[in-house]
């Protein structure tokens, strides 16, 4: 099972790491359990699986698993809380924690055993011994240094002088601030072969210099924090943890996951559609930036969408975060010269090399490209048009002495364009330019209570993206169904929630298949079109007389608002709607049927 000399002289890529990972775990008696999703189930208090022990914290607490006492995964997880330093060498938002696990069954001692043997027996990862440097904890929270981990160290060879002991800060591990907990023992693997930095004996694992990389972390989970207060756990129990690739980079002697087998074939893909050589992008720090964001938020988006529990892109929750990353990657696309389409294309490779191991990524190809192209057809009406705008207000205000933007510049970029406010912030950083974020969030509250207000007009559950994708499908039904149907046709009623919509209208009899076909097909076609969708303001007698339609004018006052869909629709409406057609998505008729004497009722879903 040799797997090469020495780091830097290997040739060791994911699928061999991670399969010989779990296979040295699984020769230890460890189940081999799938990864869990990474948008968790039933746990409202994060938006993604953020660690490889985050799925197992029932079982952490006591729990009995069904797989045992033992158990060894490759995890998905997503961290997008430092999302402004992807980038650099270090920085990813999807990666994959490789773990084993104890639940009550080996604790300290058999743990760092199986971490030494793993990472430098000839047998496995034949890392040289001399390159391994160690942290324990060095006590705090009530709990003692640990002198087992430390004696445990020593025992197999690992001298003092490459042993540090550290604080809670840097050797303590939690779930959040209440849950199971405990001390840990972290694994660095030696950059410079033993040149200290200036601190001389000093450059001990956990200094701050780059000569230690952190590639493993076994932590002792034997406490619950509950009320501020540290009591045992049931079983103690061992929960580790080896950043993939980050390990890739040590065991190929590259400086960067970059420049592993991760990421190498997503960049060169992308360099290959760009307008500059590899050459001119790796000697341009902003290009190389550029290119390592592009790759790094297209392979995660393809996890995102692409997972059991996957999610499309949306203003709320994960798929705010997922819409985000997506509209990042586009526009970080444009000084590479990359097209949108050409970068989203990209996705079936990232499938292709990730599919044995997650095989749900193949399972669910066409939804991650339908979902990827819809977004960037999104993104596309708004981009230009809103960057024009910022750009134009920045060169202002710069005339006028000023580096801060406005709030209501900011909400306006968000209302109008679309931008999310952190999209807005980095585009306004790199001006050198703040945000009167005080001012954004009052105009962006008061936003949000005027479409509460206009989505109960307007029959929607809430003003979430989806039910406004919804409502606009309401008027293009309305029109069509008039188009095919007749004149005669008039709203009855609707009702929109985030997953259907429900429209009654007057209609005699019911629809043949050809009809509900030709509706259909009249709807896809206006949205297949992208025709912007407008909003004026008029005179009742004024909207009639344009040929506008509605009902329940009496909510109306003197003035009305008129949403126009090109030459397809124009009503009288409260709104809110989407910008344009182009983002209501694939349009689909569920049932036809009678709702009451001379009206019938139509659910239909955006699939």
């Amino acid at each position: 099972m040799d797997t090469g000399s020495a780091p830097g002289h290997q040739t060791i890529d994911g699928d061999r790491l991670r399969s010989l990972f779990l296979q040295f775990f699984a020769e230890h008696g460890h189940a081999v359990i799938p990864s869990a999703s990474v948008i968790p189930e039933n746990d409202p208090s994060v938006l993604f699986t953020t660690a490889g022990m985050h799925p197992l914290v029932p079982y952490l607490m006591g729990r009995a698993h069904p797989a045992g006492t033992r158990l060894v995964d490759a995890q998905k997880c997503v961290r997008t809380n430092d999302i402004e330093e992807v980038g650099d060498a270090t920085h990813l938002t999807f990666f994959e924690m490789l773990g084993n696990w104890s639940l009550g069954d080996y604790f300290k001692q058999e743990s760092i055993a199986f971490s030494w043997e793993f990472l430098t027996s000839a047998a496995w990862l034949n890392i040289p011994k001399e390159r391994i440097g160690i942290s324990c904890f060095g006590g705090g929270n009530g709990v003692e240094r640990d002198e087992v981990s430390y004696a445990a160290w020593l025992a197999l060879g690992v001298p003092d002088s490459r042993i540090a002991f550290l604080g809670i800060e840097d050797n303590w591990w939690a779930t959040g601030d209440e849950g199971p907990c405990g001390p840990d023992t972290e694994i660095f693997y030696d950059t410079t072969n033993g040149v200290a930095c200036d601190l001389g004996a000093g450059c001990k694992p956990g200094c701050k210099c780059n000569r230690w990389v952190e590639i493993w972390n076994n932590v002792f989970m034997a406490y619950n924090r509950t009320g501020g207060q540290l009591v045992d756990l049931p079983k103690r129990n061992v929960d580790t943890g080896m950043g993939l690739e980050r390990t890739l980079a040590v065991l190929n002697g590259v400086p960067s996951a970059y420049d592993t087998s991760a990421f190498r074939p997503i960049l060169e893909a992308l360099i290959a559609k760009s307008k500059f050589t590899e050459a001119q992008i790796q000697a341009t720090p902003e290009l190389l930036k550029a290119l390592r964001i592009t790759a790094d938020h297209l392979r995660t988006s393809v996890f995102v969408i692409g997972d059991q529990r996957g999610t499309a892109p949306s203003n709320q929750g994960a798929g705010y975060v997922l819409r985000r990353l997506i509209r990042r990657a586009i526009r970080f696309c444009d000084p590479l010269g990359i097209d949108p389409g050409a970068w989203v294309a990209t996705h079936e490779l990232v499938i292709h090399m990730f599919e044995a191991a997650y095989p749900e990524l193949r399972q669910n190809a066409e939804r991650i490209g339908h979902e990827l192209r819809l977004e960037k057809d999104r993104f596309a009406l708004t981009l230009k048009t809103g960057i024009r705008h910022l750009t134009k207000e920045i060169e202002e205000l710069k005339a006028a002495g000023s580096t801060a933007l406005p709030g209501e510049s900011a909400f306006k970029l968000y209302d109008t364009y679309g931008f999310p406010i952190e999209f807005t912030q980095e585009l306004a950083s790199e001006q050198g330019f703040s945000i009167d974020m005080a001012a954004y969030e009052r105009r962006f509250a008061e936003h949000r209570e005027a479409s509460r207000t206009l989505a109960a007009k307007s029959g929607l559950a809430d003003d979430s993206e989806e039910s406004v994708r919804y409502h606009t499908a309401t008027h293009l039904l309305h029109a069509a169904l008039r188009h095919v149907l007749g004149s005669h046709v008039f709203q009855k009623g609707s009702n929109i929630t985030q997953e259907r919509l429900r429209f009654d209208f007057s209609h005699p009899k019911p629809m043949s298949k050809d009809e509900i076909e030709q509706v259909q097909a009249w709807v896809q076609d206006a949205i297949d079109s992208g025709i912007p969708v407008t909003a004026e303001a008029m005179s009742l007698t004024d909207a009639q007389a344009k040929g506008a339609i509605g009902l329940f004018t009496d909510k109306y006052g003197g003035q009305v608002s008129v949403y126009s869909i090109g030459d397809r629709s124009m009503e009288l409406c409260g709104g809110p709607h989407v910008q344009n057609t182009a983002e209501i998505g694939r349009f689909k008729i569920m049932k036809e049927q009678s709702s009451s004497a001379g009206v019938r009722r139509i659910r239909a879903e955006i699939v």
